[in-house]
């Protein structure tokens, strides 16, 4: 097992792009090796990587000095200290309007489209430095955020976007003509499509802006779920489900004298997917299960489960809240009906979420809220409403934050989910490796397939010590049941700590974690 103390072998330049695709590597074989308990760490990936020295904004606009962050040796708009959007990618659809504008909207260069970024690798403290936050410091040290399965932290251009959104753009949609009318209703619209473009949906139509996962979750409940569940009918979740994709469907299944079945999970925290063919049956109407689960980390097999769902005449959703900052979420690839995530868990803001839908689907469905812009027509006698997405945004929407996720899943595209993956997969195998040597740790959830989520409890200290402790050294975990506690039950615990990795954190965050839980582990009670 390496100790936590810096290597004396040569390092790489601390600005060096990383090699992903050999990170990659070494991860896998680190995987394989798992199992066996002492397993030495792969070569490569050396403790306490020097990192960058903290970055303090400069008093003058980066961008106004021409000097821009690079990720993968190419400059990144809109990075820190910039004051304008990235450009938005063309849409697939027009504009709603064709205002020739000279005054305001965006500049021309704004609209040019950026590079795509194909290299295989990026550049981590250039990434870092796009993330303000990162430069905050707490009990006097510099912040270590490993709370990101709760709500992930925010680049510079989601940030910019915001800003400008309110100084140029900010007006309600689609019922006016006037200018401000037309830049809104077009920024709204193309993050509609940027999310679109994302996900691989097949139209723009089957994308609907909710408050977040949970809310789109109560949508399909309350619309689908009302219109096709009845006595006797029955609705599979599994054991790894947050509360979030359990609570609306056992509220519904007792409304309609419905039963709740749950996929069982293995010692390892993977679902059983025999079990769940057994579950399948006649009278299953429903499978809305988790890619990804917030409090094991544990990657679900989600194609292979909406398949047999459909094979057997069930309607399927997937709840990708923890999945689509991690892994390519492709809506088309993996045929499910319905798919719902958050914003605030893919670097963009908070209280904007999505729900996907298949259009044919769609259009057969009631609306779950009466109001403003879900109208065709009313009079007293009847009301006509839209078609999708429109018939399930009722009143003034969350535009601005629409805009500003929008910009987010831009910035993640400029990356590369595939990089971003591979780079956090490496991480959490060097986290893993130090985490499970440490005497009194037993880690909760060690499937193969693991997203970037390390629970575990440590022998001698409740959950809430170790989230204080950790929390005096500036670094923030979270503690307690993780909305998840049928899980958590499942392994005989009622918490955990759990640290959760983002593309942003470093290997010198982990070691600075290790040392507080191996401090702490020394003095058990």
């Amino acid at each position: 097992m390496p100790t936590l103390t810096p290597t004396s072998e040569p390092q790489a330049h601390a600005d060096a792009p990383l090699d992903v695709a050999a990170l990659t590597q070494l991860a896998n074989r680190f995987f394989a090796a798992l199992p066996g308990e002492g397993s030495p760490l792969p070569p490569g990936l050396a403790p306490s990587r020097p990192s960058a020295p903290p970055v303090t904004p400069p008093a003058t606009p980066l961008g106004a000095l021409g000097i821009l962050p690079s990720v993968a040796g190419r400059p990144v708009q809109a990075s820190h200290g910039l004051h304008q959007p990235t450009a938005p990618q063309p849409s697939a659809t027009p504009q709603y309007y064709f205002l020739s504008e000279t005054g305001g909207g965006f500049p021309p260069a704004i609209r040019t489209p950026l590079p795509s970024l194909a290299s295989p690798g990026f550049d981590l403290h250039a990434v870092r430095r796009d993330f303000p936050i990162l430069q905050e410091r707490v009990q006097g040290r510099p912040l270590v955020w490993f709370d990101n399965a709760a709500t992930t932290q925010k680049p510079q251009a989601v940030i910019d976007r915001l800003a400008w959104f309110y100084q140029h753009e900010n007006s309600n949609i689609h019922r006016a003509a006037h200018a401000l009318a037309a830049r809104a209703t077009d920024a709204y619209e193309d993050a509609r499509n940027t999310v679109r473009r994302f996900i691989g949906a097949g139209s723009a139509e089957e994308i609907i802006f909710v408050r977040g996962a949970t809310e789109g979750i109560n949508l399909v409940a309350r619309t689908w779920g009302v219109q096709h569940i009845g006595a006797g009918d029955e609705i599979i979740v599994s054991h790894l489900e947050h509360h979030a994709n359990i609570v609306p469907w056992q509220q519904l299944a007792q409304e309609r004298g419905a039963t709740l079945k749950v996929i069982p999970v293995d010692d390892d925290g993977q679902v059983q997917l025999d079990a769940y063919r057994s579950l399948l049956g006649p009278r299953t109407r429903l499978v809305a299960v988790t890619q990804v689960s917030n409090a094991l980390g544990t990657v679900v097999p989600v194609q292979e489960i909406v398949a047999l769902a459909h094979q057997a005449g069930a309607v399927t959703l997937v709840d990708a809240a923890q999945s689509v900052s991690h892994l390519r979420v492709n809506v088309a690839a993996l045929d499910t009906d319905f798919l719902v995530f958050s914003g605030h868990k893919v670097f963009g803001p908070t209280g904007i979420g999505v729900v996907y839908g298949k259009r044919a689907l769609l259009e057969t469905l009631p609306p779950w809220q009466g109001g403003g812009n879900m109208i065709a027509d009313v009079t007293f006698e009847r009301t006509i409403y839209q078609g999708p997405p429109n018939r399930f945004e009722a009143g003034t929407g969350n535009i601005a934050d629409a805009v500003g996720l929008g910009e987010a899943l831009r910035y993640v595209d400029r990356i590369g989910i595939e990089a971003i993956g591979a780079y956090e997969h490496a991480l959490l195998a060097y986290a893993t490796e130090h985490l499970r040597a440490i005497p009194g740790v037993r880690l909760i959830g060690s499937a193969a397939d693991k997203a970037s989520v390390l629970s575990f409890v440590l022998q001698g200290h409740d959950t809430a010590e170790v989230g204080q402790a950790l929390n005096r050294e500036g670094i923030a975990v979270r503690t307690g049941h993780h909305c998840a506690q049928p899980i958590l039950r499942r392994f005989g615990v009622e918490a955990t700590v759990r640290p959760s990795l983002a593309f942003y954190n470093t290997c010198e965050e982990v070691d600075r974690f290790i040392t507080v839980v191996q401090r702490l582990a020394a003095t058990r009670h």
